[in-house]
Parts: C-alpha cells; structure tokens; sequence
C-alpha cells in the first residue's frame, strides 16, 4: 500500500488560484484527491487550477470567498462542513509592506482578519465533521516569519506567528480524536506575495546570500511537505511546522 495515495479523498485548498495554493492543488490532485478550490477572485468554471485539477482525473469545485469577510467565511464553512473533506489546506493570505511606525491600522486588521481569523472560522466548522468520524488532515500554511521578525511586515509576522501556535493549540485538542493538525513553513519562494523582495536587486541578493540551497523557492518545493501531512504517512505527526525554506533556519 502506498501511503501517501490520496485516491478517494476530498481536499480544500484556500488561496488555490495561483500561486502555492495553485501548486498544492494540483499536487493533491495528482496523489489522487478530489478538490475544491477557494480564492477571492477564483471563476466559477473554467479557471486554470480547475484544468490542472482534471487533467489529473480529479474533480473540482470552486468558491469565490474574500477571506477578509468573516460573514462570508463562516458561510463558506457551513457548506463545506456539509461535504465532509478529508483534507483542509489553510493557505489563503495576504501581506501588506509598510514600517511599522506608519502601519495603517486598518491594513493591520485586514492583515490579520485574512492571514489568522479567517482561517481558525473555517477550520472551527470544516473540522467538526472530521471530528465525529474520527479522522481528518488540517494543514496551515505558516512561514518563516513564524520564527523570526522581517522587516516592515508587523502584521504578517503577528498573524504567522499565530498561525504556528494555533496549529499547536488544535492538535492538542484534536490528535487523540483522529485529527492532524499541522503547517508548513514556507521560505522565500518566488511568487506575487514576494515580487517586491525579488525586484530589490540588494534585497534579493542578500536573500539569496543566506539561502543554503542558493536560489528562490519554487510554488512545487512545497508540495511534497503537504501531500505528506494530507495522507495517512503522517498519521502519526501532530502540532509541526515543517519549513521547506532551502536551509535558511539552519543557516
């Protein structure tokens, strides 16, 4: 038996446009898992992780959601709910840049409305059925501002840091009831969140300078972390936050 095999599962992926979401899609798409897709802007047919999705025999299924709309959100989970996914990837977000001591308030509470609330809203309802049945996978996607500062991102860096203590706070409730609870990390990884980082020529050299691996991460560098926190290899991990971050905390 292959136990990384997600043939009969369902998976939601938030964020699943582009980007990392789009990348974890189609790589549960391709481990076997049917998908329901969630982005603010995502169409209703047609889209291109749709076309990914189903080039790999899977189905898909889209929700147009802005995850800064609590309403929306707990809307979104109570339908979910009604599915029953076998798997939750927690991967909307959002960032805003700007120093802290002129941080705009209101992009502090988007900020952390979309990267923390948003997420604790759905997975609440998502992961009750998971909860009655016994079994369920919840993957988060943290980073490495979990671990460390940055720079002009306060709201970021708070609402990642509590994404990496609330993946912890729920496996501790939910590990002996059948239900992982874990995140990723990731690092730099070269998408439309870090295209500011990678058009500094100085900040994308001294970047570059503290990644072991030498180079930008790929949306695909992570998609090997999640498949295996979504299948039954990781039935036995709880409350982790795996980086996939090219060395940069070990340097």
């Amino acid at each position: 038996m292959n136990p990384f095999d997600l043939t009969g599962r369902l998976a939601v992926v938030t964020g699943a446009k582009r980007g990392i979401g789009f990348a974890l899609a189609e790589a549960l798409a391709a481990a076997g898992a049917d998908v329901i897709g969630v982005s603010a802007t995502l169409e209703r047919e047609g889209s291109a992780v749709a076309r990914v999705v189903e080039s790999h025999g899977r189905s898909f299924q889209s929700y147009a959601v802005d995850f800064g709309d609590r309403e929306a959100v707990t809307t979104l989970g109570g339908e979910l709910a009604e599915r029953a996914p076998d798997i939750l990837v927690n991967n909307a977000g959002t960032i805003a840049r700007m120093p802290a001591a002129q941080h705009p308030l209101d992009w502090w509470d988007r900020v952390l409305e979309v990267n923390l609330t948003s997420h604790f809203v759905l997975t609440q309802l998502v992961a009750r059925p998971m909860l009655e049945r016994g079994s369920g996978k919840i993957v988060f996607t943290a980073s490495l501002l979990s671990y460390q500062g940055g720079i002009n991102v306060p709201g970021y860096t708070a609402s990642k840091s509590a994404v990496a203590g609330l993946t912890k706070a729920l496996a501790n409730e939910w590990a002996s009831r059948g239900v992982n609870v874990n995140a990723i990390a990731p690092g730099y990884i070269a998408t439309d969140n870090t295209r500011a980082l990678q058009d500094d020529p100085e900040r994308s050299r001294a970047i570059l300078e503290r990644i072991p691996a030498g180079r930008w991460g790929r949306a695909t560098d992570l998609c090997g972390a999640v498949v295996f926190l979504a299948s039954s290899a990781s039935d036995y991990v709880d409350g982790v936050t795996i980086p996939v971050d090219g060395g940069w905390l070990g340097r």
